[in-house]
């Protein structure tokens, strides 16, 4: 009897930042789908990783495209080990009396609808048995960021619902909030800040990729 194929790990936003270190940190574990828009880091990612992985650039707020994604998933693995959820829009910052419309609706999409939309996708591909991640971050409710702040701290609600709704029958949905890292979206927040002192994202990766992997 031929053995079922390893699932894969499926990492939305994985061209940069700590999307990018946990796509490749995961890649020595299982097979990975990578997900982001931009084709060419996604290629230099399959590079650093010694090729294999499964890339899929796509827009994450188009659920058509992820639907077919996930369809493709089904068919050649028959579903998710995990999914590591680090796409997220930043908007620039800006007093809460002047948050551009395009900016917010921007945000909304990318931060919170996409979201939802991934949950009713992938949810079911990752059973009772698989692992959702999100990812907190202390900078929501702080001043100037309220496109990014406001839509995050709805992610992260809708994250917290789906994991008090799944705690039983799964799956397992974790919410962690990395360090503060020394990453472009960071450099533009925070310009001539020392990150001398900053996680890498290739740090947090591995401090918590074991947490991700229990």
């Amino acid at each position: 009897m031929k053995p079922a194929p390893v699932k894969p790990a499926l990492v939305t936003g994985a061209s940069r930042g700590l999307g990018h270190a946990l796509a490749l940190a995961l890649a020595a574990t299982r097979p990975v789908v990578a997900v982001a828009r931009t084709t060419g880091a996604l290629e230099e990612l399959d590079d650093l990783a010694g090729g294999g992985l499964t890339l899929a650039p796509m827009d994450v707020t188009v659920p058509g495209a992820m639907r077919q994604l996930a369809g493709a998933v089904q068919d050649r693995w028959g579903g998710l080990s995990l999914w590591v959820h680090a796409a997220v829009h930043a908007g620039p910052l800006a007093p809460a009396g002047h948050l551009a419309p395009k900016d917010l609706e921007t945000s909304w999409a990318v931060n919170v609808r996409a979201t939802a939309d991934l949950v009713a996708v992938l949810g079911p591909l990752l059973g009772r048995d698989g692992t959702a991640v999100f990812f907190e971050d202390a900078r929501a409710g702080q001043k100037f960021f309220g496109h990014y702040g406001a839509t995050k701290a709805a992610q992260v609600a809708l994250a917290r619902s789906w994991a008090a709704e799944s705690e039983r029958i799964g799956p397992r949905v974790l919410i962690l909030e990395p360090r503060p890292m020394a990453t472009a979206t960071r450099a533009r927040f925070f310009p001539g800040e020392g990150r001398a002192t900053l996680a890498t994202p290739a740090q947090e990766a591995e401090r918590l990729l074991p947490l991700i992997l229990a």
